[in-house]
């Protein structure tokens, strides 16, 4: 598939050893091209998490391959696999993680100091999507100084400026109360359908869910079945995915 930006290739991840050998992910594939707003979901102890965390580099695979733009990611190590990991990847935070003693320039044009790019070429990065993500105003705010909407979009920005290959969230809702949570995910939104950021995110969360364009439920260790939005409407998206989590039997906060 040549719009792959994400390509898992038989992925698995054992812990333990052999006289108590767990299968956290078994023998997943999948794609995510370029664009897409893909969601994990599955019960606690799935494997979601673990194989969110082998894609982040954040953890490593027992076997196969996971590609991202091509390149083998399960091969790279130290500084190589750092590198990779501050170019390519964004990450947006449940918390923000905002640094308190730098303002919102300084935040979201860290990961571009990092990595040795030239002031003016970060000003004008900064400042593009700074505008896209309509923060002009806060960026010699520290983040207190700011709202919690606001430190969000500071956050989104961070994870946007390196032009990532791909955009991963990790329980991004799960500490937030309702109205917060319909802010981030309106906002993951627009830097999908706007800025065409490729985005996947993990959640138990049904509601959370229903904004994405593409589901893959995980069920111990092993994808078992897919849900595509298509041109239906989030609300009847989100009804599908509630029939899917009432298959696997008892209530969505059992489950999921």
């Amino acid at each position: 598939m040549n719009d792959a930006i994400l390509r898992v290739d038989d992925i698995q991840k054992y812990y333990g050893n052999k006289g108590s050998l767990t299968k956290a992910v078994d023998h997943i594939s999948f794609t995510v091209d370029k664009g897409e707003f893909l969601g994990i979901m599955g019960p606690s102890g799935s494997g979601k998490t673990t194989l969110l965390n082998c894609i982040s580099t954040i953890d490593t695979v027992t076997s196969g391959h996971i590609f991202v733009e091509g390149q083998d990611i399960t091969t790279l190590h130290g500084g190589r696999l750092s590198d990779f990991r501050g170019r390519k990847l964004g990450f947006i935070f449940q918390d923000f993680n905002l640094l308190d003693t730098l303002t919102a320039y300084e935040n979201v044009s860290l990961a571009l100091s990092i990595a040795g790019v030239k002031p003016a070429e970060i000003q004008k990065r900064v400042k593009q999507i700074a505008e896209a993500l309509n923060i002009s105003e806060v960026l010699s705010k520290y983040p207190y100084q700011m709202s919690g909407g606001q430190q969000q979009r500071v956050a989104a920005a961070r994870a946007m400026v390196t032009n990532p290959a791909i955009v991963l969230a990790d329980e991004p809702t799960g500490a937030l109360d309702s109205n917060s949570s319909r802010m981030l995910l309106t906002m993951l939104t627009e830097l999908n359908e706007r800025l065409s950021a490729t985005i996947l995110m993990v959640t138990h969360d049904a509601f959370s869910a229903s904004y994405c364009r593409r589901i893959l439920f995980i069920k111990d260790g092993k994808i078992f079945h897919e849900l595509n939005r298509g041109s239906d409407s989030r609300k009847n998206f989100f009804s599908q995915i509630l029939e899917v989590v009432s298959v696997l039997g008892g209530e969505q906060n059992d489950l999921f």
